[in-house]
């Protein structure tokens, strides 16, 4: 009892003490309020912000969905917050307190995505912030790109993206995932959405990845080479990667920082997608996705916050 007084106690000061810290902003993006939650560190002189990009699918602002929780997001500002750096993150449009009224999947595009950065961008430029970086996830770190291009953030952090357009990465993983008669109906259905052609009838296993509602967002997604757009960055780039990603290859970073010699890479052993430290074997990766207590790996924020305050 004792044990678990000082543990609840201990969470309790921890917490309280980011709490103080932390506000609630909603920045409008056209039609939509973007939930936002700013953890400013308390610094002598004004700290660098990172705007962190969640990945795909309905994810929220810690890193969690409806499926899994693991807090990946929530301890990575949290981490960041420790070094002395701001952070915003944000629920993506459609998730968490970021809901829109009739949202429909079949009416999202990517550059939706990317607007509602530059929104989140512009509105803390706004609020004073001199330094602000955006640090992308995953699809965040291709949605980061071309949100840092257009908004000229000072620093841009890539944290398992991908070095490849979407159709080849999917392509990699469905063929490793399924039956050969399905991957070949899979990539007939790519190269019709990369010719603005949407496909209606297909087998039952590919419905939750090409179901109609998302081919036009897909072929949205499918118009950027993540490599051509990191190539046009002139701010510092640090491209992060882990080498137990069963989702992301080294590959794809060695891919991100041959298109921009000029940026920084750091590969992390032992680190999956969601920033875990966890071995190679399947079924133990897997697990740490749905345990929202794992701390990150040990390495990862001390990389991040290296090359963040080597900037100023």
């Amino acid at each position: 009892m004792k044990k678990l007084f000082k543990t609840l106690i201990t969470g309790f000061f921890i917490n309280t003490s980011f709490a103080q810290q932390i506000d609630t902003i909603f920045v409008s993006s056209g039609d939509v309020n973007l939930h936002t939650v700013l953890m400013k560190a308390n610094t002598q002189e004004q700290s660098p912000l990172a705007i962190i990009i969640a990945g795909s699918g309905p994810t929220d602002l810690n890193g969690n969905n409806p499926m899994m929780k693991n807090n990946s997001l929530r301890f990575l500002a949290e981490g960041l917050f420790e070094k002395g750096i701001s952070t915003v993150r944000f629920d993506k449009r459609g998730v968490g307190k970021s809901k829109v009224a009739d949202l429909k999947e079949s009416e999202l595009r990517f550059e939706d995505f990317v607007n509602d950065v530059n929104a989140i961008v512009h509105h803390y430029k706004n609020a004073g912030f001199d330094r602000i970086f955006i640090l992308g996830h995953s699809e965040g770190s291709l949605i980061g790109m071309l949100s840092a291009a257009q908004t000229n953030t000072d620093d841009f952090v890539s944290l398992a993206g991908a070095g490849k357009a979407i159709d080849l990465i999917l392509q990699e993983q469905l063929e490793s995932k399924l039956p050969e008669q399905f991957a070949k109906e899979a990539r007939t259905i790519m190269d019709s959405l990369k010719i603005d052609k949407t496909v209606e009838k297909m087998s039952f296993p590919l419905l939750s990845v090409f179901r109609p509602s998302v081919q036009l967002y897909m072929i949205s997604w499918m118009t950027y080479d993540p490599a051509a757009e990191l190539a046009k960055l002139k701010m510092p780039v640090l491209i992060v990667q882990g080498i137990t990603d069963i989702q992301v290859s080294v590959e794809n970073a060695e891919l991100l920082h041959k298109a921009n010699p000029q940026s920084e890479l750091r590969i992390i052993e032992g680190m999956n997608h969601i920033f875990k430290e966890v071995g190679e074997e399947q079924s133990a990766n897997l697990a740490t996705y749905s345990n929202p207590d794992l701390p990150l790996h040990p390495e990862l924020i001390p990389v991040i916050a290296e090359f963040v305050l080597s900037q100023n």
